[in-house]
């Protein structure tokens, strides 16, 4: 069955803002149904021109693009919450593919519906705009961080931003959160080579920072990784909505 929108298992975690009356009943008839793919079904290809929307409700997946030779650049990981396809909604084809990790489960919007979120719920609207300026600003910082810091700081700052959005969205215990991704994914997402990645992650584990091994990712020393990553250690999560 369906999830209601209204029992959305998402929609009491801190991570997203409430949803008003108006807002909540667009959103019933907005959505279409739900879809449940296993570990490495692709959602989105690149170059496709998709029907549908989607929203991860449960799994992780990665969104990559590939390059001429053949080797893919991840460009960032797909966790509950994230809204898939505006690319495709706007620009009537994706640039990038989609794909599931784990088996995933992912509430489903028709695409051609899309312009009357604009036409009849102008603040979801906006919401989406704000979305796609959150990541553009992903995107920059991304790019400096790749132009301007050593693997230890690229590696820690990607745990940091998972472990946040893990803590917010309910997914760490005891300091550990799945991380179900390969070290060839990190390596693409981080402009790193596999081995320099591997040799990292052991260098981090032996200082007692982090350990990502099996499928599992655990914070050692949450005060040394922010100060590896030059982050704030108090900084907390702007809430964000919840397509």
């Amino acid at each position: 069955m369906a999830t209601d929108c209204r029992n959305c298992p998402l929609r009491p975690r801190p991570l997203f803002d409430d949803m008003s009356e108006s807002e909540l009943a667009f959103m019933r008839n907005f959505k279409t149904g739900e879809l449940e793919v296993e570990a490495g079904a692709q959602l989105m290809m690149e170059g496709a021109n998709a029907p549908h929307l989607y929203t991860a409700l449960e799994g992780q997946g990665l969104r990559y693009k590939t390059l001429e030779t053949g080797e893919r650049q991840v460009i960032n990981f797909v966790l509950p919450g994230d809204f898939i396809g505006l690319q495709a909604g706007v620009m009537n084809v994706m640039y990038h593919t989609v794909e599931a990790t784990t088996r995933m489960r992912l509430c489903v919007f028709n695409r051609a519906a899309l312009w009357s979120l604009f036409e009849e719920q102008p603040e979801r609207a906006y919401d989406l705009t704000w979305l796609s300026a959150v990541e553009e600003r992903f995107l920059g910082e991304s790019l400096a961080m790749l132009g301007h810091m050593s693997a230890e700081q690229r590696i820690a700052r990607a745990f940091l931003r998972l472990q946040d959005r893990g803590t917010a969205l309910g997914m760490v215990k005891n300091r550990e959160m799945p991380l179900p991704y390969r070290q060839q994914d990190l390596a693409d997402a981080l402009g790193l080579s596999l081995v320099h990645t591997n040799k990292t992650l052991k260098s981090m584990r032996e200082r007692g920072l982090a350990d990502w091994r099996g499928g599992s990712m655990k914070i050692l020393d949450y005060s040394g990784l922010c100060e590896l990553a030059e982050m704030e250690e108090d900084r907390s999560l702007t809430p964000r909505p919840l397509i």
